[in-house]
């Protein structure tokens, strides 16, 4: 394959330093979810100091409750992320590691999994303090596409989560073996950036679209109309990257090289696609529901 990008060889690490013996790194995964929150944090601080953009000119919280719902979103990521990776993905082997689910400076975190634990921690936060869930829902969707797009940005620097072999132009030869081991490829193997795919797709463009929504189209006025765009936006920009991105390798075998986790005569879905056909029916549910209702 002679057309191909170069792989900028990024270091996984900012910077790390040792003391008593023991490394302490700030990787750039680390950093993506730190910035990616205090963005989000911002976003939804100015969408609730902005009452015109509200139904009857009234925010669902005030911005001190949108401090202390923070706390509870960021525990519902860190939580419901790591459990939804051990149990979507690997839960033999975590049944038989268990402590191995407490190392999260290792990677493994689940989209799905943490978008659960942000709906339960703000189910848990909003029927405490008698808050619209849905609304609250509008306000944390309307937050989250900054971290989106820089986790798949720290996704490229570690050379994980990268897609399926290709002879594209812009195909990227990671330089992992478990990347590199393609078969029937002699030589360099490259691959489809996935995670760039993804970053521009549920960062940028659905991050644009749902802050034109809310700012230019009055979208927070109707009750459900961005976190069902949200939802439905994330699951079909994750269902289609799904067809070039490499499943984990424990879907992969022989017999079934796409690696899909449901499959019936040589068609199917990958685990991915399967967790985002909810995201699909529930995004648009709440977006009929929203029109109705307006």
């Amino acid at each position: 394959m002679d057309a191909m990008l170069t792989f900028p060889n990024i270091s996984p690490d900012i910077f790390s330093v040792t003391l008593f013996g023991m490394t302490f790194a700030l990787r750039w995964y680390a950093l993506a979810y730190i910035v990616g929150i205090v963005l989000g944090w911002r976003i939804v601080v100015r969408a609730v100091s902005r009452p015109e953009l509200w139904r009857d000119a009234k925010p669902v919280m005030t911005k001190e409750q949108v401090e202390d719902l923070l706390f509870w979103v960021i525990l519902g990521v860190i939580l419901g992320g790591r459990l939804g990776y051990v149990l979507f993905y690997q839960p033999g082997y975590y049944l038989s590691n268990p402590l191995q689910i407490l190392r999260l400076w290792e990677g493994g975190m689940s989209f799905h999994g943490g978008a659960i634990g942000v709906i339960l921690a703000g189910a848990f936060y909003t029927t405490r303090h008698g808050i619209s869930k849905i609304s609250t829902g509008d306000m944390v969707c309307l937050g989250l596409a900054p971290g989106l797009f820089l986790g798949r940005i720290a996704n490229f620097i570690n050379a994980e989560l990268w897609g399926r072999q290709t002879d594209l132009p812009w195909g990227v030869p990671f330089p992992t073996i478990a990347a590199q081991t393609c078969p029937e490829v002699i030589g360099i193997c490259a691959r489809h950036p996935s995670q760039i795919y993804e970053a521009v797709l549920e960062g940028l463009i659905l991050g644009a679209v749902l802050i034109y929504m809310a700012w230019r189209r009055g979208a927070l006025k109707f009750e459900g109309l961005i976190g069902g765009t949200f939802l439905a936006g994330y699951g079909l920009a994750r269902f289609m990257v799904e067809f070039v991105r490499q499943p984990d390798a424990q879907f992969v075998t022989p017999g079934n090289p796409l690696g899909l986790a449901w499959e019936i005569g040589g068609y199917g879905l990958t685990m991915g696609q399967i967790l985002c056909l909810p995201m699909l029916a529930i995004g648009a549910f709440l977006i009929v529901r929203a029109k109705r209702v307006a």
